[in-house]
């Protein structure tokens, strides 16, 4: 397993806001992306700014090939290529073969990405990471400097009202001469206009800055807020995921409509249900869009409980949005073999921290950890490289590398799943973080290829189609004609709309029976990690547990 190792004083002092990098995640800031750049295969580790305008940290980890120059630059969605700045260079790392570090400047807040540039010895190759910027916490002025502050302007206002009493009185005087008491007067007089100024601008500056401070919470990102249920529908558990629109009228910043969305793996949502505290029922449902806020989908047979409930969305822009609560499930009823999606699965395991507590289910695995081999629900096993006690560390990028076998010990032949090798999503133990995983990195097919897509797109300043019904319509058909294809041509069509080289990474992993999946743990605790395979037309999922350990100093 590898382990890879002039902001304005204004903006300092009003805001040291979190940006996660990636908003279809939970508490997983930043973006893991892992692929081929023409001859060079590379990983790239994209840490956003805490505020925009911010700089943004890139380490790219050059795998294979030998890459002499890296650069980057930020495109952004509204103004394409014909408006990015010119790029920035990304300098080797010393002592670290392979590696570069450096960082890039973004200035636009929403949907974006990075466009790094490799040269080398295969010529010159590029590629694009796409990114969601946005300042989601406003943080106070450190102590220290704002006592510094404070006492460098009281000096100069000192300072000031010194300087205009002296200029009415003693700056007129005549060498050798003393002030006249009607001096004195006017010097104190000039002197005390000067302080009432002097307080009266620092009023207006404070209501300034005070105002401006509440302003800027208008501008941050605030997370879209979902109310799930679970309705009897002809004696069927239908769950149901209503989105609020009222966080979408009160924010200044978000230009978020729900009627603008795109399909990601050719699902417009990707829903995740896992049991709380005990993470031992999984869910991954697609449920339908039934009216522009309302999402439903029919519920396997999960045993009840509450549940944590993870909805991936992205829209036009590429930006990508989690929508995250909690729904108690109700104990079984009904017959629950109705799909949504042909492609909707569920297991059930041991729980956390309860190793061999195994529920009565058809649908029953056994949770594994790194080095061990695994059963899935066919009879093949999973192994997950690395050693039992293997315990990650947080910050870290690292290679989760997954080899399936097939009931007779032979390498399995894994078939592509909605246009990948595999999916994982991670969850620790707390719910707080949550990631849904790919094996090309920890961010959306479907904002790439926007991006790719704008990129290609000469327009400087992009102006977006606002025909709702038009374009929802679009989606419609085009959702509905993939549901009319075989499983194998979905795949294969899902496939070559992305980018190039994922594409040909897809296809050249096809045969291989070994998933590998790029991810860096953002905190310390107890992580699951579910994997999603698929074999002979049907999809299976394996679960591990991770250990993760706090960054080591």
């Amino acid at each position: 397993m590898k382990i890879f190792s002039i902001k304005t004083i204004l903006l300092v002092v009003l805001s040291w806001g979190i940006v996660f990098g990636a908003l279809s995640h939970v508490g997983s800031s930043g973006v893991l992306f892992q692929g081929q750049a023409g001859a060079y295969r590379v990983l790239v580790n994209l840490q956003p700014p805490d505020v925009i305008p911010g700089t943004a940290q890139i380490t790219v980890y050059v795998e294979t090939g030998n890459v002499k120059r890296v650069h980057a630059r930020p495109i952004y969605f509204r103004t394409g290529a014909e408006g990015a700045p010119s790029s920035d260079e990304i300098l080797p790392t010393p002592h670290h073969a392979g590696q570069f570090q450096g960082i890039v400047w973004l200035m636009a807040s929403g949907a974006s990405s990075v466009q790094i540039t490799l040269e080398g010895d295969e010529g010159i190759q590029q590629l694009v990471v796409p990114i969601v910027a946005i300042s989601t916490a406003k943080r106070d002025m450190p102590a220290g400097l704002g006592m510094l502050l404070s006492l460098l302007g009281i000096l100069l206002v000192v300072i000031l009202v010194t300087a205009i009493g002296a200029s009415a009185s003693d700056g007129l005087l005549r060498a050798g001469n003393q002030l006249t008491p009607q001096q004195r007067k006017t010097r104190w007089l000039h002197m005390g206009i000067a302080t009432v100024s002097c307080l009266a601008i620092l009023y207006g500056g404070s209501s300034w800055w005070n105002s401006w401070s509440d302003d800027y919470r208008q501008y941050m990102y605030k997370p879209l807020e979902g109310k799930s249920s679970v309705i009897n529908q002809n004696n069927e558990r239908v769950f149901q995921l209503k989105i609020d629109t009222l966080s979408l009228l009160q924010s200044r910043q978000r230009r978020t409509s729900l009627s603008f969305l795109v399909p990601d793996h050719g699902k417009l949502m990707h829903l995740f249900l896992v049991r709380q505290h005990t993470l031992d029922a999984f869910a991954h449902l697609h449920p339908e869009r039934r009216d522009t806020t309302t999402f439903e989908a029919y519920l396997p047979k999960l045993p009840a409980g509450k549940y944590l409930v993870y909805a991936d969305i992205v829209q036009r822009s590429g930006f990508t949005e989690t929508i995250t609560d909690t729904v108690d499930i109700p104990a079984f009823y009904g017959k629950g073999q109705l799909k949504t999606d042909p492609e909707d699965t569920y297991v059930v395991s041991d729980p956390l921290n309860r190793p061999k507590q195994i529920p009565m289910d058809e649908n029953v695995v056994i949770c594994g950890k790194p080095g061990s081999k695994t059963k899935l629900q066919d009879g093949s096993t999973v192994v997950w490289e690395g050693k039992s006690d293997m315990a990650f560390e947080a910050g870290k990028p690292y290679q989760l590398a997954f080899e399936v076998f097939d009931p007779n010990g032979n390498p399995a032949l894994l078939e592509p799943y909605l246009g990948m090798n595999g999916h994982a999503a991670i969850v620790r133990a707390d719910g707080s973080v949550y990631i849904h995983l790919h094996p090309v990195g920890t961010y959306s097919m479907a904002a790439q290829q926007t991006m790719q897509t704008r990129i290609a797109d000469t327009t400087r300043i992009y102006r977006l189609q606002n025909d709702t019904k038009a374009f929802r319509d679009s989606i419609d058909r085009y959702l509905a004609h993939l549901k009319t294809l075989a499983p194998t041509e979905r795949d294969q069509l899902l496939m070559s709309s992305m980018n190039s080289n994922i594409s040909h990474d897809m296809k050249e992993m096809k045969h291989e029976n070994r998933i590998v999946f790029p991810y860096a743990f953002p905190k310390a605790g107890q992580y699951r990690i579910f994997l999603q395979i698929k074999r002979n037309g049907q999809v299976l999922t394996g679960i591990f547990d991770a250990n993760v350990n706090s960054t080591s100093l």
